[in-house]
């Protein structure tokens, strides 16, 4: 029986993980759900965004569901004790270095995207980004000049073992789509970026089977809106890739539409959807579930060996979004709960 860590957060994040939850005990998978506070609900608790025994939690757990961490509320307390230091430690102490975020059109929302219909029709692809490295983990500093002006720095920086890691988890998705990968960089400039492409290069000799190209960031920004479907495997940095995937999320319709894996080196996970806490609509009905009953669906993907069930999920999503059920992204009118409802009967 395995056990998950249900780590809902702040914002929209308890009303979308309770649905993902309930789709789950729907198909009965002898799951074992297991509560505990994180990001500004934490802090509210505990004093602390990631208190041990949340920690604790998600170290003994087979995979974790999460929600969203944001809250405005503390935007004003030091960096370390805001609620988006709670993703930040996870994803450190658990190892959580692969961040795979799969984004496609579901049939029937071609409206909802920003692109024109047969443009946005053809995305199906899936970002690759490194977790654990780049301007997010690197040394942060605040001074003041000797003008007198105040100055900031963000350190950007991977050893060649993280781009080695995170270049191989690219190349193996691919091989299970077809087989073409593209890393994002911004070599031209960036001294981090040359070894990136360097490594991602090296990595490449032992998969001959796999295509590989590159593009500058600042152009896969411009083609993904241009032509998305070109792309089918993009592995990438922590900083391209929040970015990009947010982008992809547009191009497909809704970020309450998109889903993600946090990945470490044996499989174990952390699940949760792109779209954050959300706190203007947040207690109202409102949020879109799909993004994190996808996620759920990854989990048991990707940490539970549960294809076939993971395969009934994303089967009934996309059921329920031909059926014509719509939450207020997608220009529709269903609650969060009725939403959920239509994909359960999908189900």
């Amino acid at each position: 029986m395995a056990l998950i860590a249900l780590l809902a957060g702040d914002g929209i994040g308890p009303e979308v993980t309770a649905e993902a939850r309930r789709v789950l005990e729907v198909l009965d998978l002898g799951l074992t759900f297991e509560e505990a506070p994180v990001g500004g609900a934490a802090y509210r608790a505990a004093g602390h965004p990631l208190p041990p025994e949340t920690l604790d939690l998600a170290r003994r757990a087979d995979a974790i569901l999460f929600g969203a961490v944001g809250d405005p509320a503390f935007d004003m307390l030091e960096r370390a004790f805001r609620p988006e230091q709670a993703i930040l430690g996870l994803r450190k102490e658990l190892g959580l270095f692969a961040n795979l975020r799969p984004a496609r059109l579901f049939a029937g929302l071609e409206d909802a995207s920003a692109l024109k219909p047969e443009i946005a029709r053809r995305i199906d692809l899936v970002i690759v980004r490194e977790l654990t490295g780049d301007v997010y983990f690197g040394e942060k500093g605040r001074r003041t000049t000797t003008e007198g002006l105040r100055e900031g720095n963000d350190l950007m920086r991977y050893d060649e073992n993280e781009v080695a890691r995170i270049a191989r988890v690219g190349f193996e998705t691919a091989r299970t789509r077809r087989s073409i990968l593209l890393s994002v960089d911004k070599a031209n400039v960036l001294e981090t970026s040359q070894l990136w492409r360097d490594v991602v290069v090296e990595v490449s000799a032992g998969y001959p089977d796999v295509t590989l190209s590159h593009m500058y960031v600042d152009n896969a920004a411009m083609q993904m809106v241009r032509d998305p479907g070109q792309f089918d495997v993009i592995v990438t940095g922590n900083l391209f890739g929040d970015i990009l995937s947010d982008q992809a999320s547009m191009c497909a319709g809704s970020i309450g539409m998109l889903p993600s894996a946090a990945l470490d080196s044996a499989g174990k996970g952390l699940f949760e959807p792109i779209h954050g806490s959300a706190p203007d609509i947040a207690g109202q009905g409102k949020a879109n579930p799909c993004a994190a009953i996808l996620s759920a669906a990854m989990m048991l993907r990707h940490s539970l060996a549960m294809p076939e069930r993971a395969d009934r999920i994303e089967a009934a999503v996309a059921a329920a979004i031909a059926g014509g059920a719509r939450t207020g992204d997608l220009g529709g009118t269903l609650s969060t709960t009725a939403m959920a409802d239509a994909v359960l009967a999908g189900l």
